[in-house]
């Protein structure tokens, strides 16, 4: 077994998936290059892996969200691009967790639709919190007669 020895200390690493008619990931690789300083960039058939230091790609995260923001998301990754521990090269096959990335894919057009509806709501018919975890409670009546109407 090699030692491993971390080049990539002090650094993060985010996937940015997107789902769009309007942005590719080879759209958001070509952005990502434009307005990167120091940051390593990977296109990836769900969009892009970037890594470097955090307020870097906070930075370029929050430009590339503004191309399509309904319908581009963010998520951790626990490793670098090309890390030997879970290179799919060194593995075999598709990389680990993989087939966890393939499935959220498969839930992203939902969320994106949800996001874009939110949106078309009316503020004075439905009140949304300034805080998002603070979810109004729910009427007791109005919950009996969502249930009744489920029922009938």
């Amino acid at each position: 077994m090699t030692e491993y020895t971390p080049t990539h200390v002090g650094t993060v690493t985010k996937y940015v998936v997107v789902e769009s008619f309007d942005v590719t990931p080879a759209d958001l690789a070509l952005r990502g290059y434009e307005i990167s300083q120091g940051v390593m960039i990977k296109e990836t058939c769900f969009g892009i892996v970037i890594n470097g230091n955090e307020e870097e790609v906070d930075r370029i995260i929050t430009e590339l969200r503004k191309m399509d923001p309904d319908n581009i998301f963010v998520k951790d990754r626990g490793f670098p691009p090309g890390d030997a521990r879970r290179c799919r090269a060194n593995l075999g096959g598709a990389r680990p967790g993989y087939n966890g990335m393939e499935h959220e894919m498969t839930l992203i057009p939902y969320v994106s639709h949800g996001l874009k509806e939110l949106k078309k709501r009316d503020e004075k018919t439905i009140p949304l919190p300034e805080n998002p975890l603070e979810h109004p409670l729910l009427d007791i009546y109005k919950l009996k007669i969502l249930i009744d109407a489920q029922e009938s």
